[in-house]
């Protein structure tokens, strides 16, 4: 497949990444000549130098034989014109970008081919602020992700010294939780992945992956950690866009406090938000921090624009008594660098952002894709279709499928029916399977398990 990425900032440089890995034929655009440089260095990819919505660049890049047109430039006009352009005169098929502006994406109908012909929106705040309200609402979490409209989870947690099943084998899980069908999909133990079985054994500090139905999970990272009551105060460092949509999505359910250094961005959203307190105040500043009670904070999100602010004023949270922080960076060689430390949970926007897409550059029918571990390992929802003549699939007991290596079934979705991935369970046509992968490179062979044989047609 030919793509053609349109900006080379930090998602398009990291989708870039993600993407040469596999393989795929990538032509990178930007005026910037001295990054565009870095990243030929570094990947096996094509660069062109120049706008990227201008028809005579997106010509030399390869526009008019283009199998996708992903245009994640900082500018929402640049994208868009850049889609027009490629729908107008090169026909490409299947059109990307990002924008960020709710100017335009509350005009209902604007983005058609009558209008503006763009097949797939993406919103990176919208993107983030979904990961976070998701940490909210399940404390001690790493991570939270939906699958099947919500109908399935897979959670990640820390093993913490005296839960109850640290030091217990997996196959534990059945006899403590009788009534709760789950699955361990997958188990990362000093940033090693450990494909589970049965006979595996639950050390403290291990990283566990559970995937279960979505009203059963909170029951399941109550077996892996200490019981964490519900958050009820929530502080917000930045009121930029993903702030504000942070604050406004959460108001409702949590007491809000929103930080700003800026007056006239205060003032706006004073009279933006409905419940929330906005404060003119540094978020770096202790003293001011300890005058809004920051020791009976649950939860403090550092989401400036700036990462050292972000990671400063989460430091400071952390050591004056915020039970969480939840910290937002930019730049992804940070976030390994403070997670599990101080800092309770790094979010990269850019990694965030790349999940969205890579579910519309895979192959075969997958619907949804979370990026896990910073990019090594992930986990895909994926469509089975065919017969047992057609299909790897269908008409074939989980046991029995040839599952690349690390990678399995954690959960089939059948109509409202959630099943969870036992070796015994026969995959029907139309199943949505929930696939796990601690190795990113087996993605190739998932697609093609998934891909149906010219008999069904």
């Amino acid at each position: 497949m030919k793509i053609l990425i349109i900006g080379a900032g930090q998602v398009g440089g990291t989708l870039a990444a993600n993407l040469a890995s596999e393989d795929f034929d990538i032509t990178l655009v930007d005026h910037d000549t001295a990054v565009l440089s870095e990243l030929r260095d570094k990947l096996d990819i094509q660069t062109i130098c120049g706008p990227g919505s201008h028809p005579d660049v997106l010509r030399r890049a390869g526009a008019d034989d283009a199998d996708m047109l992903i245009a994640v430039t900082s500018s929402d006009e640049v994208n868009m014109v850049a889609c027009q352009v490629c729908y107008s005169l090169f026909r490409t098929p299947t059109k990307i970008a990002r924008i960020r502006s709710s100017s335009y994406l509350t005009r209902e109908g604007f983005f058609s081919k009558e209008h503006m012909p763009i097949d797939v929106l993406i919103n990176p705040e919208a993107v983030v602020t979904d990961n976070i309200r998701q940490l909210l609402e399940h404390p001690g979490a790493l991570q939270v992700l939906d699958f099947a409209d919500g109908r399935v989870q897979l959670v990640a947690v820390k093993a913490y010294y005296g839960g109850p099943l640290v030091g217990q084998e997996l196959s534990f899980f059945k006899e403590h939780l009788p009534r709760v069908d789950m699955r361990v999909a997958a188990v990362f133990r000093r940033g090693k992945a450990i494909v589970p079985k049965g006979s595996t054994v639950i050390e403290a500090d291990d990283e566990v992956f559970c995937i279960a139905a979505s009203e059963h999970i909170n029951a399941v990272m109550a077996e892996l950690r200490r019981v964490e009551r519900p958050f009820r105060r929530v502080m917000i460092a930045g009121g930029g866009n993903i702030g504000t949509s942070l604050a406004q999505a959460i108001e409702p359910y949590f007491s809000v406090k929103v930080l700003d250094s800026d007056a006239a961005r205060c003032e706006h959203l004073a009279e933006t938000l409905n419940s929330a307190v906005v404060l003119n105040i540094d978020a770096t500043d202790r003293d001011l921090l300890l005058e809004e009670n920051i020791e009976q904070c649950d939860a403090f999100c550092a989401l400036t624009d700036d990462d050292e602010v972000n990671i400063m004023s989460s430091l400071l949270a952390k050591k004056l008594g915020a039970r969480q922080v939840i910290t937002l960076i930019g730049k992804p060689a940070y976030v390994d660098l403070v997670q599990g430390g101080e800092v309770d949970i790094a979010i990269s926007p850019q990694q965030a952002t790349t999940s969205s897409l890579l579910s519309h550059v895979r192959r075969a029918d997958v619907v949804k894709v979370h990026s896990l571990r910073r990019g090594a390992a992930e986990a895909l929802e994926a469509i089975a279709h065919g017969d047992e003549k057609s299909s790897k699939v269908v008409g074939r007991a989980i046991r029995d499928i040839e599952l690349p290596s690390g990678t399995s079934i954690g959960a089939i979705v059948r109509g409202q029916e959630v099943l969870i991935g036992d070796d015994d369970v026969i995959v029907e046509s139309d199943d949505h399977l929930i696939l796990f992968l601690v190795d990113k490179r087996q993605v190739r062979a998932v697609e093609r398990l998934f891909q149906v044989g010219l008999a069904f047609f």
